[in-house]
């Protein structure tokens, strides 16, 4: 018999007591000592709890003492001798022992799970929170990035540059060239004030057609081509100005100095009337056309060769007159030396006033008679182009 504590309580107690009268655990028959350490404990633990050696379940502890003298175990063979009666002890009813290892494993165990899961839900939500964090700084950059390439102020983009440090940097490289590309703008309409003409502000129009300065740089220009019109004050000039600047800021200005130009001068337009209404006439006589004699004149003519309030007839008794017996043929040929005035008499409606030279060329049955003859027309012509008045004077050589 050993005198051990017990494993469960660490009271000193016999390792053939039944039980442990302090505690109750079960004793004999279930403890082993540590072959390493000489630590007790019980034999159903797979390790020493002390040391952590591995002791195999054989080695059990010995009922014999081999420290104690001979003369223990020649008494201890008198009392093997003599029969002795034991005492049984009931029973005690106490819980089943657990090995405090396996208690502090499932301690363990049990504190380690929710500090696993907690954990893991406090990752979760750092991250949970850093994609919001995330994706709400992206956003924000993303709308500063479309506000400052929207804006025109070199301030704003530099703003974006300070407070986005960390933006893509396909951003910050957009940022800092549309910064560039405004302080050129900024130059290019410097020079082009400085300089003042119109071909710089044109040339300011054609690299920043879209800037703040655009439409003043177009007033500029406005301006210039029509004090250049004005200057001139042709038809040609003021109408030139109007084609170019349809809209522009002098329109009025360009309408009521075109209406009195035209009142002046002479257009190509009027010429062409001119020049129809004239030949219209001369074709007819030459080839005694009455119809088409009647239609080259109005109805009343305030003048025909003299006679006042004259008529169509009028005009047809002249041809038939001139077409004398012995006249084979006759043509007219209008020179081009025309002298036309013109004035208005409605709304840019004109009335038009000619001289021009013409030659009259005869072939007769008396080959001695004259044969040419000039003359000096001038006529009257309306807005339509009908003849309304006509002298023909001869030219005497």
């Amino acid at each position: 018999m050993a005198i051990i504590k017990c494993p469960e309580c660490g009271r000193q107690i016999s390792d053939k007591a039944p039980t442990c009268p302090n505690c109750g655990v079960e004793i004999a028959g279930k403890v082993i000592k540590c072959a390493q350490c000489g630590e007790v404990y019980f034999n159903n633990q797979e390790s020493c709890p002390n040391c952590h050696h591995h002791t195999p379940l054989s080695f059990q502890i010995s009922n014999d003492n081999t420290a104690e003298p001979a003369r223990n175990k020649k008494e201890n063979n008198r009392q093997a001798d003599t029969p002795t009666v034991q005492i049984p002890v009931p029973p005690t009813n106490h819980p089943t022992s657990t090995n405090p290892a396996q208690h502090q494993k499932k301690r363990k165990k049990s504190v380690a799970g929710p500090v696993i899961i907690s954990l893991i839900i406090a990752v979760a939500l750092c991250g949970v929170c850093f994609y919001f964090y995330n994706s709400s700084k992206k956003e924000k950059e993303m709308n500063d990035y479309a506000f400052a390439m929207k804006s025109d102020d070199p301030l704003v983009l530099q703003t974006y540059l300070n407070n986005n440090l960390d933006a893509p940097e396909e951003h910050r490289d957009s940022v800092m060239a549309r910064m560039e590309f405004l302080k050129r703008q900024d130059r290019d309409w410097s020079n082009a004030l400085v300089s003042g003409s119109k071909f710089a502000l044109q040339d300011y129009l054609a690299k920043h057609p879209d800037s703040e300065h655009a439409q003043e740089a177009r007033h500029k220009i406005d301006s210039i081509d029509w004090a250049d019109a004005s200057n001139e004050n042709t038809l040609e000039a003021v109408q030139l100005y109007l084609a170019q600047h349809a809209n522009g800021e002098h329109v009025d200005e360009a309408n009521a100095a075109l209406k009195k130009i035209k009142t002046k001068t002479v257009t190509q337009e009027d010429r062409a009337i001119v020049t129809r209404s004239l030949r219209r006439f001369f074709q007819s006589v030459n080839a005694q056309d009455e119809s088409g004699l009647e239609d080259a004149v109005t109805p009343l003519l305030t003048n025909f060769l003299g006679k006042t309030d004259a008529t169509k007839a009028d005009v047809l008794t002249f041809m038939r007159k001139i077409y004398k017996d012995d006249i084979i043929n006759m043509n007219w040929r209008l020179n081009n030396d025309y002298k036309i005035d013109k004035k208005e008499i409605g709304d840019e409606r004109y009335e038009y006033t000619v001289s021009v030279s013409a030659l009259q060329s005869i072939e007769r049955t008396d080959k001695d008679k004259e044969k040419e003859a000039r003359y000096r027309i001038k006529a009257t012509i309306d807005p339509d182009g009908y003849i309304s008045a006509m002298t023909m004077t001869k030219i005497l050589e």
